[in-house]
């Protein structure tokens, strides 16, 4: 346990879904939590409305709630999407399962539900108070001394002698008062996308009007329209355009434009979206960055957790997951570490090669999403790939199954992806059919390559967070 005072008092800065579960295990561990953050509770008030992705929660982020007794309750609030839905411009809809079998699936979560759960259960321990409006615009990396101006009052106050956490988001000023540390470096990389939030009500008594058990993709090359199903029988839509060219935001610039690109290119949606014209053009767009920095912190004053330390593209779905696993690290080394200089040291060097993997594999599964998905090879590829999980259990891996179904480290779960990915290319060849894969010799180039990486890092494939 760390030696420190047992109320002693920390800074939380943001208080989104990192920074609120954070709060719950700093309470739990028996600090004093302090949250400030820029917006106003959004309890009371409703907030940045169309600017929300659904979250795919999966087993880093559920894990990460159950140790803190919360996973429970919100898988009732979750929807199982046990693979996706491919939505071809016409012909049969097609069903790709994300693991071997139902049991592997991921999970439909509201964000803004999470979010508040999470800040009241922070609240309920008594020892967290959420200060709203609160607009950090400086930080000491040397003293940790926060310079904060409340945006109801306008006042400005100075916070000195707590150590600072910032889970501030992908624009957090946390980490930009961090490029006062000699040798930070840091890069943001825009994606040439952005998205839109739409909306598929439900049906007649709250019915879904699609699959309910699917994450739904219609995938048109450069770009796509995703849809996860919510708990009162919606879909949140998201739309991911390039921003100019041809087809891209800036050339949707009328509702009869709008109105013939989505007949011709995502028709069935189109039905289903009452409210399309009116939606598109009322709600903002959304720009999406990965970022990646180091250090994470400034001695043992300040750290960046979450996005504020590596945001990722949301295409893999593990945004959330990935900051919550840095709450499971976190509180595995609390008890390791008496000094807070040396704990956020450790995080960074056990959770900086995994975030940065996971920021690459993510970039990599929007092409995969938007180009691959409805190509028939790749159809063809996915599913010898369920007959081989099925067929050497325990032996044969996906890249997918292990960062969405497993805690194996990010970083191995890539590297073994690239192998199992080439065994997977391999016997596709010349098919027609899975089932017709050669599994004498899958079997063979499982024990020559991808046995042999995971014995080599077992330890890593053992890794709990």
């Amino acid at each position: 346990m760390r030696a420190t005072e047992q109320n002693e008092g920390v800074i939380i800065v943001g208080a989104g879904l990192v920074g609120s579960l954070l709060a719950v295990e700093l309470a739990r561990q028996g600090y004093s939590v302090e949250v400030l953050e820029r917006r106003p509770d959004m309890r009371r008030e409703v907030i940045d409305a169309g600017r929300s992705i659904n979250l795919a929660i999966s087993t880093r982020g559920l894990y990460a709630l159950r140790q803190q007794g919360l996973e429970e309750e919100a898988l009732r609030h979750a929807i199982p999407m046990r693979g996706r839905m491919i939505h071809p411009p016409k012909g049969s809809l097609v069903y790709q399962p994300y693991g071997k079998d139902d049991s592997q699936h991921i999970n439909s979560l509201s964000r803004a539900w999470l979010n508040k759960f999470l800040m009241s259960a922070a609240e309920q321990s008594g020892r967290v108070r959420f200060r709203y409006r609160q607009r950090v615009t400086h930080l000491d990396s040397r003293t940790g001394a926060l310079t904060v101006v409340d945006e109801g009052t306008g006042e400005e106050r100075r916070e000195e002698g707590r150590v600072v956490f910032g889970t501030d988001g992908s624009g957090s000023a946390v980490r930009q008062a961090l490029e006062q540390v000699p040798g930070f470096e840091s890069t943001q990389e825009q994606l040439g996308h952005g998205y839109k939030e739409l909306t598929i009500p439900a049906g007649p008594g709250g019915a879904f009007q699609m699959e309910k058990h699917a994450l739904h993709i219609w995938p048109r090359g450069t770009y796509m329209l995703i849809a996860l199903p919510n708990e009162d029988g919606s879909f949140t839509c998201t739309l991911f355009l390039p921003w100019k060219g041809p087809v891209s935001f800036e050339s949707l610039d009328t509702p009869a434009r709008l109105e013939a690109f989505f007949e011709e290119q995502f028709p069935d949606a189109k039905a289903l979206i009452p409210d399309l014209t009116e939606a598109f053009f009322a709600r903002p767009t959304g720009s999406m960055v990965t970022v990646k920095c180091a250090p994470w912190h400034a001695g043992g004053k300040a750290v960046v957790l979450g996005d504020a330390a590596h945001a990722i593209v949301p295409f893999f779905g593990q945004g959330m997951n990935c900051g919550f696993e840095d709450v499971t690290v976190f509180n595995r080394l609390l008890a390791e570490h008496g000094a807070w200089e040396s704990l956020f040291g450790a995080l960074e060097k056990l959770r900086k090669t995994n975030s940065d993997a996971i920021a690459d594999m993510a970039v990599e599964n929007f092409i995969e999403m938007r180009d691959s998905t409805g190509n028939p090879r790749f159809l063809l590829e996915k599913a010898v790939e369920k007959v081989l999980l099925n067929a050497f259990p325990g032996t044969f891996v996906s890249r997918y199954s292990m960062v969405s179904f497993s805690r194996v480290p990010y970083r191995l779960a890539y590297e073994v992806g690239a192998i199992a990915g080439g065994i997977v290319s391999e016997l596709s060849e010349g098919l027609t059919r899975a089932e017709d894969v050669d599994l004498e010799r899958a079997g063979r180039l499982i024990q020559e390559r991808l046995v042999p990486f995971m014995k080599e890092h077992a330890d890593g494939f053992r890794t709990e967070g």
